[in-house]
């Protein structure tokens, strides 16, 4: 343990970041004017809160003090900071005030319209008393940041966490953030104006530094921080204001940190090289590159592994288009510096996005117990034909959700498998409770090679879709089939990876093999191979059962050599009675990458036979499926008892 560790061995938090917190929308068309775009892509904003995303998916343990308004955006941006690991004790609702917004188009590589929605947003009022003292004392370090010294109260509010944090052995992060409209310098229009000259910005600024121990800005943020009209000046000025740890952000050519005299030659500094990457959105680069320089300096890293850290992730970001989503997880970030890319355009590295795409899932979930009610074929037999029968079959779904729900009772690793065609009702039951996990159908029913229903045109149906629904997408695949075939069925399967991984929704890709070949120990394991020869890494894979754990076993090794990030294999029912079930979750009781079962026609078929034709109830219905599911939850459950045993 380093001293830095020892010191401060009783501080439960790496870091607190104080000031914005914003929901930025950022333009979904690429090169055009902001009055142009048509769509946006949503996320957590705010410097201050992206650091506190970045920090965490480091590893780091992070905290913000901010308010958010009581409202969606509001608790959109407590949710997701909770999502992300960040501590959110100190963000204050503020029933008066709505949440800050900022709104961005990449109209070139160069030019980056902004406009901030803050006159008298929620963060803007934080306050003293928003600053507790029990609560900074718990963190080795705070960060200021300069956009919240512009305002009276906020000026107050980091002033009074700075004296906390000093008096009780805390570090003080200066992160100079300088927005020139945010304080009154630019018009609403201006808002990626990145540099106007204040005698009065840099008066006020200059108070600060003396109480810093890391001064983090560009060389614009230097000037203005410093009073100073070039570059030299501006850090020697710095230093005889502060003896903290200067890093001057250079963009594209790195960084250098200066941790002592500012030398006559700037470059005599502890130079950090930077990643030669293209270009996409500059916004948010400074707050990942902070990012990964704390963890770094909060970890006792000499400076030079600290900066190549901050200048990596700042390289993801430049090449992404979000802020907060894009910074690179502790994992993706070491990925890359073993590995490094082929694409100057990260954002097109293939490798890397899995990885960053696997390490940012919304949630974890080691256990999955579906109840499938995404059949369409199977009940349209049921229904014969029969018009009233047909129109039925949307409500009986939904009674298929209450009996999945009684048998959940509110804990979390359940869900539902929910078509389009008839489960509308059914997905609008399913989604109001929060902990299930639902996927719905892309497939046309019985295709073979694979089509989509509906639509060959995926891009456009998925983008409707909410954001926690994962794609489903069967396909009867076997490795002995045509090569013609198997040629034509991976194409499908590939435009929908692609298309799932472009809307950002994950995907469970269901192999059925048995119903059209034999199902020797090798055959899935065979079939799986060749599906990732193919390039595809879906998020579940969805399997039938297998005969024996050799098998099992088989595809183990497929699944944790090929992808170590996969969630996991869900298993199929095919309709198989209760005891053939049970001998299938016994043959996958010992599979590493076995995490539940998706099963739908041993729980309702015979519910929905007698309910379809009138001679059951709604209730009855319901338990009947309830009871059926519950006795496949005790039995997975009662398994996964013996296997941690």
């Amino acid at each position: 343990m380093t001293e830095s560790h020892e010191a401060s061995a009783e501080k439960r938090l790496d870091i607190i970041t104080i000031g914005r917190a914003s929901v930025d929308l950022y333009g979904q068309q690429i090169g055009t004017r902001l009055e142009d775009v048509a769509s946006f892509a949503k996320s957590v904003g705010g410097c201050p809160t992206n650091i506190s995303v970045g920090t965490a998916r480091l590893g780091l343990k992070s905290a913000l003090i901010t308010r958010v308004g009581k409202e969606q955006m509001g608790r959109f941006i407590r949710e997701q900071l909770a999502r992300e690991g960040v501590e959110t004790a100190g963000i204050v609702t503020d029933p008066e005030r709505l949440t800050a917004l900022a709104i961005l188009s990449v109209e070139s590589d160069h030019s980056f319209p902004l406009l901030f929605y803050r006159d008298n947003c929620a963060d803007n009022a934080l306050c003293e008393a928003d600053i507790d003292e029990a609560f900074i004392r718990s963190s080795r370090a705070i960060l200021v940041t300069g956009t919240h010294f512009s305002k009276p109260h906020t000026d107050a509010a980091q002033r009074k966490a700075i004296r906390i944090a000093k008096a009780n052995g805390g570090k003080v992060v200066f992160d100079i953030d300088y927005r020139p409209n945010l304080w009154g310098l630019a018009g609403h229009d201006a808002g990626d104006n990145r540099y106007i000259a204040s005698e009065r910005v840099s008066a006020h600024l200059k108070t600060v530094l003396s109480k810093c121990d890391l001064i983090v800005g560009t060389e614009e943020e230097v000037l203005i921080a410093s009073g100073e009209e070039n570059l030299l000046s501006a850090l020697k000025t710095i230093r005889a204001n502060s003896s903290a740890t200067i890093v001057l952000k250079r963009g594209p050519m790195g960084c250098i940190v200066y941790d002592g005299p500012v030398p006559d030659d700037l470059e005599q500094g502890i130079v950090g090289k930077g990643f030669p990457i293209e270009v996409y959105n500059v916004l948010g680069a400074g707050d990942a590159f902070m990012s990964g320089f704390l963890r770094g300096w909060l970890r006792g890293e000499p400076h030079a592994t600290s900066a190549t850290w901050a200048n990596a992730c700042g390289a993801f970001a430049v090449s992404r288009l979000l802020c907060a989503p894009e910074i690179p997880t502790w994992t993706e970030l070491q990925f890359f510096l073993e590995n490094g890319s082929k694409e100057k355009a990260l954002r097109k590295d293939e490798a890397i996005n899995h990885v960053h795409w696997a390490t940012t899932r919304r949630r974890d979930i080691p256990q999955l117990m579906a109840l499938a009610i995404d059949h369409r074929i199977q009940l349209e037999d049921l229904a014969a034909g029969d018009a009233d029968k047909l129109a039925r079959i949307p409500a009986f779904k939904v009674l298929a959700v209450r009996a999945a729900e009684r048998i959940a009772a509110g804990r979390p690793g359940f869900g539902m498998l929910i078509d389009d065609k008839f489960g509308r009702e059914a997905l609008f039951a399913a989604s109001r409770n929060r902990d299930f996990w639902i996927g719905k159908p892309i497939e046309l029913p019985g295709s073979r090679p694979l089509q989509f229903e509906f639509s060959q045109d995926l891009g456009s149906r998925l983008i409707d879709w909410p954001v926690d629904h994962c794609i489903k997408v069967l396909s009867f695949y076997h490795p002995d089939d045509p090569a013609e075939l198997k040629a034509t069925q991976i194409a499908k399967l590939r435009s929908a990876f692609e298309a799932a991984r472009k809307v950002g929704r994950e995907i469970l890709i269901e192999i059925i093999a048995g119903k059209h070949g034999t199902l020797a120990d090798d055959t899935v394991a065979r079939a799986l191979t060749e599906l990732y020869d193919a390039g595809l890494k879906p998020d579940w894979w969805k399997l039938e059962p297998q005969a024996n754990r050799a098998a099992w076993a088989a595809i183990d090794k497929v699944v944790e050599t090929r992808d170590p990030l996969c969630r996991g294999v869900v298993l199929l029912g095919l309709e198989a009675p209760y005891e053939a079930l049970k001998e299938g979750f016994a043959a996958a009781k010992g599979a590493r990458t076995v995490k539940g079962f998706a099963v739908g026609r041993t729980i309702f078929a015979d519910a929905a036979k007698a309910w379809l034709g009138g001679s059951m109830d709604d209730e009855a219905a319901i338990a009947d499926m309830a009871i059926r599911f519950g006795a496949l939850v005790e039995l997975w459950q009662g398994l996964d008892e013996t296997k941690a045993a």
